[in-house]
């Protein structure tokens, strides 16, 4: 019988293993298979809050929508869906999507349109 190889951290949680390849430290599932990711959907009231933000930017405007109550994927796909509607580049940094430019009120809109309570934040 072969013996398979497997490596562990300094904390003792499996990290690698010939069997499955590399696990998840949360969960010790293969990553594959991991559901940590998945299920995380940010704590908060549920409402989606709106605003413009300059400050840190070079002086670029830029639109971010947080606190939206969705896990990853379906917040990456709601993030992409926002960009078409803006027709501006964007992205999904730390669960706060961020819109190139002023798109405030389109984005109020939008986000209602798909059900979901959004509210403008900020001046």
């Amino acid at each position: 019988m072969a013996k398979k190889a497997s490596s562990f951290s300094a904390l003792g949680g499996l990290v690698y293993s010939t069997d499955a390849g590399r696990h998840c430290p949360e969960c010790g599932k293969p990553a594959d298979a991991c559901i940590c990711k998945q299920q995380v959907i940010p704590e908060g009231d549920g409402i989606a809050r709106v605003r413009r933000e300059s400050k840190g930017r070079g002086g670029k405007t830029v639109t971010t929508v947080s606190g939206v109550p969705l896990a990853l994927e379906p917040l990456k796909e709601l993030a992409a869906t926002l960009k078409r509607r803006c027709g501006t580049g964007g992205a999904l940094k730390d669960g706060v999507i961020e819109i190139q430019g002023d798109h405030v009120e389109l984005l109020l809109a939008e986000l209602t349109k798909q059900g979901f309570k959004a509210k403008k934040s900020g001046g």
